[in-house]
């Protein structure tokens, strides 16, 4: 009786080491599991894929490579760019876009159109300003895509427009990349006959231009 009794009490506590086992092991998997993330594009007709086939637009090849760095890293992009909008339109669209979403992290990509249409600059300033305060606020980090204006616009105003985001930029201390078109926007093949739109074949480069602000805060919930 007393050998039988050794035995059971023996099982039990080798039940009890792998049950133990077993729950730190299921712990372990679950810290290292990439919690899903939410970005959210705020842009313009840059972003929404203006005179192209949207699925071939730089967000959608974000999607494509956020979907393929790793199965464990699940990333929501949700693309709220609208064609013509402007700075002040991103504003007002924002606080609904903030409810329905809680996105992580926030892409601004606005101004252009501002530029385009010469609107002052000390709107656009404020607007960007807060829209990124928005952003912060409901806990989203930010990045901010500058942009550039032809210089037909006239060299004072194309520099200030310019330097606007920087000092947006600077004074909200967030990733910025300072122009979008980088080694696009030069290049007329490129660029589609209004001169203002990259064509498709141009998207890879955009992602390039702002892949490496997005990389920066994903890690380490992405492995690449």
């Amino acid at each position: 009786m007393n050998f039988m009794h050794h035995n059971i009490n023996a099982k039990h506590d080798t039940s009890r080491r792998v049950f133990s086992l077993t729950l730190t092991l299921i712990a372990v998997f679950f810290s290292t599991i990439s919690y899903a993330k939410s970005v959210l594009i705020l842009g313009d007709s840059i972003s929404a894929g203006y005179g192209i086939n949207p699925h071939a637009g730089w967000v959608a090849l974000l999607e494509q490579k956020l979907s393929s760095v790793s199965d464990d890293n699940e990333v929501n992009v949700i693309n709220a760019s609208v064609s013509g909008n402007t700075s002040s339109d991103g504003l007002a669209r924002l606080p609904k876009l903030i409810e329905a979403h809680t996105p992580d992290i926030i892409v601004v990509e606005l101004g252009g159109n501002d530029g385009l249409r010469g609107h002052p600059l000390k709107v656009m300033e404020s607007n960007l300003n807060s829209i990124i305060a928005l952003g912060k606020n409901a806990g989203s980090e930010v990045i901010l895509a500058g942009i550039e204006i032809p210089p037909n616009y006239g060299q004072r105003y194309t520099n200030e427009f310019k330097k606007v985001f920087v000092r947006v930029a600077e004074k909200n201390d967030v990733p910025f990349i300072p122009f979008i078109l980088e080694g696009i926007a030069l290049e007329p093949e490129l660029m589609q006959d209004d001169g203002i739109h990259p064509t498709e074949d141009a998207q890879p480069l955009l992602l390039e231009n702002i892949w490496p602000s997005l990389k920066e805060i994903l890690i380490p919930n992405l492995s690449e």
